[in-house]
């Protein structure tokens, strides 16, 4: 039987090859199939570097965002050399490294409504590393309108979930959550953190249903909804359905075009951001001042690791039962991680008749960068 594989190519992969599942045939099909990874983090880490790995003949990578020292605990496509280096060169110079034999595309930026169909056009399945809800959503409308599977991964602390999302065979992302959290329900990892071994895990098993999809064997997780939970190492599997009254993929389909996902979920902010926030550096001048209620909405965990003097701790969930502690005529700023649940909070204070409180901007991380650089950064 003739092949197109070379002696060094045999070679690689000869454990695959030795298996009757896999041998040449699957190989030459691992080698001919494309997989985009749209994230390249803690989930995105794992599931490259084993598609690479695999012989996967096109990776193609979407990310935005530079390493950063706190990625390195779970992120393991980079080392401490590549702290500050954008994520994309540093995941494809890791990746050839790991297999020259793969050919790596890159999309720069964040996949949005206006680029996604062009972005996921020619691949052949795509492979959810994302961390947002907005993007979970983007990515599950374009693949069920372009007909590709999407790998599914989330995580968050202990606790992961994994599936395949294929409206021409199965339920899509939106018949197993219709309505996305109201903002800052659902905690970010950067938020309420992560084991850094439940990323590896995750994003292994997405790329074990990659490859099985590529190769057409075993049973896919189409329909089925695996849930892990690290602490009591226990593996749930959950039945999935399609819902026949889905907007996207039901019977009566009236989502036809991507929308505008930041809406959808409900992350458009109803006045100009730029009118809630304050800067760190004008902060600082506020607060020298005096007379400032300075307020960390933030979670005792986070506060313990690092807060401004003076603060005083009022989680996000716990503020509209509390704002009976708060005085509606005193000036506020509040802050938190980056500056998103900050500017939540505002929102909800000057609906509540708190007037003169402020955000501040990129939160308790741009105070540590642009006032004090002594200050422990997470």
């Amino acid at each position: 039987m003739t092949h197109s594989l070379s002696p060094e190519e045999v070679l690689r992969y000869s454990r695959h090859l030795l298996l009757p599942e896999v041998g040449l045939e699957g190989q030459e099909r691992l080698r001919a199939a494309r997989v985009l990874v749209v994230g390249v983090g803690g989930l995105g880490s794992p599931s490259s570097l084993y598609l690479a790995a695999a012989g996967v003949g096109t990776l193609g990578l979407a990310e935005f965002d530079a390493v950063d020292a706190s990625n390195l605990q779970r992120q393991v496509l980079f080392g401490t050399r590549q702290v500050g280096q954008s994520k994309l060169e540093a995941a494809a110079a890791r990746l050839t490294d790991l297999n020259p034999h793969v050919r790596i595309e890159r999309f720069p930026g964040r996949v949005t409504s206006a680029t996604a169909r062009e972005t996921l056009a020619s691949f052949d399945l795509v492979v959810d590393g994302t961390d947002n809800f907005p993007t979970r959503y983007l990515l599950n409308d374009a693949c069920a309108l372009l007909g590709k599977p999407l790998v599914y991964g989330s995580i968050f602390r202990f606790d992961g979930q994994v599936t395949v999302f294929d409206a021409a065979r199965g339920p899509c992302y939106r018949c197993l959550y219709p309505d996305p959290p109201p903002p800052g329900l659902v905690p970010t990892c950067a938020e309420g953190g992560v084991l850094g071994v439940l990323p590896g895990v995750i994003g292994s098993l997405q790329a074990l249903e990659a490859l099985k999809l590529i190769l057409g064997i075993g049973d896919s997780l189409v329909g089925r909804l695996l849930l892990f939970d690290a602490l009591r190492l226990r593996i749930r599997e959950l039945a999935l359905r399609k819902d026949p009254e889905c907007p996207l993929c039901g019977s009566r389909p009236t989502i036809r075009e991507l929308i505008d996902y930041e809406a959808f979920c409900g992350l458009t902010p109803v006045m100009d951001a730029a009118a809630l926030e304050i800067s760190p550096r004008a902060a600082e001048r506020r607060l020298a001042a005096g007379g400032i209620t300075l307020l960390d909405v933030r979670e005792p965990l986070e506060y313990e690791l690092v807060h401004l003097d003076a603060s005083r701790l009022v989680p996000i969930g716990e503020l509209p039962g509390r704002l009976a502690e708060l005085d509606p005529r005193a000036p506020i700023i509040a802050y938190c991680h980056h500056g998103i649940r900050s500017l939540q909070a505002v929102g909800l204070l000057r609906a509540a008749g708190f007037h003169d409180a402020l955000s501040l901007a990129g939160g308790i991380e741009a105070w540590a960068l642009n006032v004090d650089p002594t200050m422990p950064r997470y």
